[in-house]
């Protein structure tokens, strides 16, 4: 019998979050139903506010004081007759949060079945990293008819002939009576394959009919061009090196930010001396055969240039849950990642805040990162609620309280400085001044 499309994700899940950036490309769902399922969630008008007593965080603790909504912004001018006047004594007020790494939204079977999750953890804002074309825009419909998170896709994503996912892509079973995955159903559909520099020049005019939101350069173990001649390695690498200042360079021409995906310290430098706006994860989130933490250790050095060239570093630590690997290994990269958050912070590094975990949201990244110690918790209220917001949509006024800011917020009955269990119990969300609401 063939598997379930819902049994072949969880199994490409047990092996990494990245795999699931185009799995779900091949289930079957239509917009209408996914439109159903996301339905539980419903947005009322915009409304004019007063709100008495307010307690709203501004990247480092509390502020007190009355807040104004009109036109779904933050206003200082006092409402005399308010829609909806509340005195918020005791509650708190957080931005909502961000999702810089996932690929659960990225098609209509993954809208309907995740955009709830996004509202209910309180994520108004995500990036998806790898999507098919067709998906992505069948999923742009869904993200138009809110409620909902408001969404950049990444519909343009590069890697090589045997670079990733192209190993586990191909080596998906298909179930019975279908034919077994092959190289072109995925070159330059999918995927854009780029080997050499005149590959780049004949393929850059595939990328601008795709309409992403964002470029991903997928770069993994550059520092070893002998693995090229290892069939082992087959479809598990990335783009030889000396392109990846070439690709970069010509997204930047035509307007596109750059995310790269990197595995290893060699990597990251790569990614960072290339020009890459963001890093899709911290390294280290999983230890390749062979290799020890020392070839994901970020060096102050790397840490410092990053910071100069303000490249971003997405966080995804809690997608090294995904993985099946031994206890000794696991707090091998538990303490690796706090080392290298460490390194990060002292340096100046921004950091962004995103999961990779497909079956969650930025609120697991959230909580993840909080257990592990290494930044205090209005960095990571900050991070989550403040700096990857702007760093989505810099042109808008998000995480603020400002007058003219958007008069998005979440509720919350305690302060999540305290405890980020808070976040769990969520008493209201509002988004441009409009109530949303759960039937």
């Amino acid at each position: 019998m063939p598997r379930s499309p819902r049994a072949g994700l969880f199994d490409l899940l047990g092996i990494s979050g990245i795999l699931a950036v185009f799995v779900i490309t091949t289930l079957a769902s239509t917009p209408a139903n996914a439109q159903s399922d996301a339905s539980r969630y419903t947005a009322g008008p915009a409304l004019t506010m007063e709100l008495k007593n307010a307690q709203w965080f501004d990247g480092k603790g509390f502020r007190k004081g009355t807040l104004y909504v009109k036109d779904g912004k933050f206003t200082n001018q006092k409402i005399p007759k308010p829609q909806r006047r509340m005195d918020l004594q005791g509650q708190f007020l957080l931005p909502p949060l961000a999702e810089a790494h996932n690929h659960n939204l990225q098609n209509a079977w993954g809208w309907g079945r995740y955009a709830n999750n996004y509202l209910r953890d309180g994520v108004f804002y995500a990036a998806m990293q790898c999507g098919e074309p067709k998906g992505v825009a069948a999923a742009r419909s869904l993200a138009a008819q809110a409620p909902g998170p408001d969404v950049l896709f990444t519909s343009a994503c590069i890697t090589s002939s045997d670079g990733m996912p192209l190993a586990q892509l191909l080596a998906e079973d298909p179930g019975a009576g279908a034919p077994k995955p092959k190289l072109e159903d995925f070159a330059d559909k999918a995927l854009l394959l780029i080997d050499t520099p005149e590959q780049l020049n004949q393929k850059w005019p595939l990328v601008a009919p795709r309409k992403t939101d964002l470029l991903k350069l997928m770069i993994s173990r550059s520092e070893s061009p002998e693995l090229r001649n290892d069939p082992k390695q087959l479809g598990r690498l990335g783009l030889k090196p000396e392109l990846v200042p070439a690709i970069a360079k010509r997204a930047h021409h035509d307007g596109l930010r750059v995310l790269a995906h990197v595995d290893t310290a060699a990597d990251f430098s790569l990614a960072v001396q290339s020009g890459a706006d963001w890093l899709a994860h911290l390294p280290g989130y999983y230890f390749h055969e062979g290799l020890s933490a020392e070839a994901y250790r970020i060096s102050p050095e790397a840490a410092a240039e990053a910071s100069k060239r303000k490249t971003a570093v997405i966080t995804a630590t809690v997608a090294s849950t995904l993985f099946r690997m031994p206890v000794e290994t696991q707090a091998a990269v538990r303490r690796l990642q706090i080392e290298n958050l460490q390194t990060l912070k002292a340096a100046g590094t921004p950091l962004l805040l995103g999961s990779d975990l497909f079956n969650g949201t930025a609120l697991a990244e959230l909580k993840h990162l909080d257990g592990l110690g290494a930044l205090d918790r209005a960095s990571l209220l900050r991070i989550a609620s403040i700096d990857t917001p702007h760093a989505l949509f810099p042109k808008r006024r998000l995480g603020c309280f400002e007058p003219g800011c958007e008069a998005s917020f979440l509720l919350l009955p305690a302060n999540p400085l305290n405890d980020l269990e808070v976040l769990t119990r969520i008493q209201l969300r509002v988004k441009q001044g409009r109530v949303i609401s759960h039937s």
